[in-house]
């Protein structure tokens, strides 16, 4: 079992206490989820950067990246710095976050959202709207393909959008759909945790035009957004650059002052 599957049965042991602490009724009577979105896909594609920022405080290959930081700190900081957007890791057993991450970060900026979160299950979507996500992942990787359009038709339904991440050529062509609205190449290797921006060059051209191009994880340097911008990537989630650092907002000021120019 790798790390992947190891969470991903974490997760559906915990959602079946939650759907009994908090029925589906109990979510769509929470204030957030009436609200109007913003679209992550068209802030992407109006964006001079396409920087997606991210909030976490450890993962499973760094126990420990930043516990010190307020969510709502964060993400004032990277409103200011003029980031496209927003990931904030929902996942508490092996990321360090929450729902309540999702709640404060909504409250504190105007950026979209992405609900970061290995998403198996539909009350998984609802509670993301329910916390004012303006769109959720998906991960091809722990998903079928009709498990991939159940999940993402009733995302749209409820008016967010869909970033699939994928790893490889198979991936993204098991899950290729009119419902997703952005793909994302996560460029880290989950068997072995090493990362190379290379799978998302490799990728570039098999990601039909209709989609967002999404580059995630090992991006450090303005030189690799620039060279995978030059290969149609439109948005670089950036997982740990920032938040590792005392002051995430001014890191990302700095990376796009430097990018930009």
């Amino acid at each position: 079992m790798n790390i992947l599957q190891k969470i991903v049965a974490d997760v559906q042991k915990d959602l079946v206490f939650k759907k009994q602490i908090t029925p589906i009724k109990t979510l769509e009577a929470m204030p957030m989820f009436t609200r109007q979105t913003n679209s992550f896909r068209e802030r992407i594609l109006g964006s001079t950067n396409g920087i997606i920022a991210e909030h976490k405080r450890r993962s499973p290959s760094k126990p420990n990246l930043n516990f010190s930081l307020r969510v709502t700190d964060v993400a004032r900081g990277y409103e200011k710095a003029g980031v496209s957007a927003m990931s904030v890791l929902t996942n508490q057993q092996y990321f360090g976050g929450s729902l309540e991450d999702l709640l404060l970060a909504r409250q504190a900026c105007n950026l979209p959202l992405l609900r970061k979160e290995f998403i198996v299950d539909g009350y998984q979507v609802i509670e993301a709207k329910a916390h004012g996500a303006d769109a959720i992942l998906l991960i091809a990787a722990c998903l079928d393909r009709d498990e991939i359009y159940h999940l993402s038709t009733l995302a749209h339904d409820l008016g967010l959008e869909v970033l699939l991440e994928v790893h490889n050529a198979e991936e993204l062509q098991k899950s290729i759909m009119p419902s997703l609205d952005l793909i994302g190449v996560n460029n880290r290797d989950l068997t072995t945790f090493a990362v190379s921006t290379e799978t998302s060059m490799k990728l570039a051209d098999d990601i039909p035009e209709d989609f967002v191009k999404i580059s995630e994880s090992g991006l450090s340097k303005p030189t690799s957004v620039l060279e995978l911008q030059n290969c149609g990537y439109h948005g670089f989630l950036m997982g740990e650059h920032f938040i590792k650092t005392d002051d995430p907002g001014e890191a990302a000021t700095t990376f796009i002052k430097e990018l930009l120019s």
